[in-house]
């Protein structure tokens, strides 16, 4: 594999150094490079509805009542760990989405016309949360950009900071780092599963469910989200290769963390690092697997039923 890296300097003193030729021609090279090193941004302000959340906690196995009895969310309580991640979504007409229905923002131009959710890691500030209730500020930055060649594709990596911070605050009460892979061309044979080792032989607990197109329909829903991957399954197969709609990767983070709190419902969580390895698909059934490697660092995988391997992490608990 290729790899070259682009940090993002602070203004006025970024710079993009190739390192390795890219099979991308000169024209789309410059443009791709005049993209880089354009400033980019975004604000969002939010409310951290008790509706909204309640759609979230019945959407997900781990709150819906089938579990342990079903408990609404609270005003002023703290925001439960991950699910910021159903807050602070762009709002665009339809006219301004991409051709994939995904939102434009922080996308690069063409020929990286199609995204994936690639990994992140999300810090919390446990003495200052986020409140059930209370408006927010989400302030995205990008501070990575990474291109990549692999066998015929090439493909373009971008990180986001976000710092999601309380109204009438200063410190941030979350920060993310939220990374999308973006594909300028893909074949078939790219969509062979990718084989992951050195996972843990054996788990200390296991969470299995199934999710449903109703499942993405919801989720997609409640993140605004209209990327065809997630809804059309003729576009998934026959536009993007896949064998049926993909489970999202926010989605898969998010429950991660839920099974988490399962298994230590009164611990407090420090940081959540997680990497993509294979997208999920639709009505397939998952597991989610977690072994301590102290009492305070959780190692997570999860397995779909044909053994491949979906998404990793890693969740440090506040030290007790």
């Amino acid at each position: 594999m290729l790899k070259r890296t682009s940090k993002l300097l602070p203004l006025l003193q970024r710079r993009f150094y190739p390192a390795f030729p890219t099979p991308l021609p000169e024209t789309d090279s410059q443009v791709l490079a005049d993209w880089i090193n354009s400033p980019k941004h975004l604000t969002l302000t939010d409310t951290l509805s008790v509706e909204r959340l309640s759609d979230l906690y019945i959407t997900l196995p781990t709150r819906d009542g089938s579990q342990s009895p079903y408990e609404p969310p609270k005003l002023s309580e703290p925001l439960p760990y991950g699910s910021h991640l159903v807050f602070f979504h762009p709002r665009n007409p339809e006219s301004a989405l991409r051709r994939d229905g995904s939102d434009p923002e922080f996308c690069p131009p063409k020929p990286f016309t199609r995204r994936m959710w690639a990994g992140g890691s999300i810090t919390w500030d446990n003495d200052n949360p986020l409140l059930v209730g209370e408006s927010a500020v989400a302030s995205s930055t990008v501070t990575e950009i990474e291109e990549k060649v692999y066998k015929s594709n090439t493909l373009v990596f971008v990180t986001q900071t976000i710092e999601i911070t309380m109204v009438g605050k200063t410190r941030p009460s979350v920060v993310e780092q939220r990374s999308h892979a973006y594909i300028a061309t893909l074949t078939e044979t790219g969509r062979l599963p990718r084989e992951f080792r050195g996972l843990p032989t054996t788990f200390d607990f296991s969470f299995k469910f199934t999710p449903t197109p109703t499942t993405l329909f919801r989720f997609s829903a409640l993140t605004f989200n209209a990327h065809h991957i997630h809804l059309d399954a003729n576009y998934a197969r026959f536009k993007e290769h896949y064998k049926e709609r993909l489970v999202h990767g926010p989605l898969t983070a998010l429950m991660m963390l839920e099974v988490a709190r399962l298994e230590r419902p009164d611990a407090q969580f420090a940081n959540f690092k997680y990497r993509a390895r294979n997208p999920f698909v639709v009505n397939r059934s998952m597991a989610i697997n977690g072994v301590w490697q102290d009492k305070d660092t959780l190692e997570m995988w999860c397995v779909d039923k044909a053994g491949v391997v979906g998404m990793t992490g890693s969740l440090q608990l506040v030290a007790k």
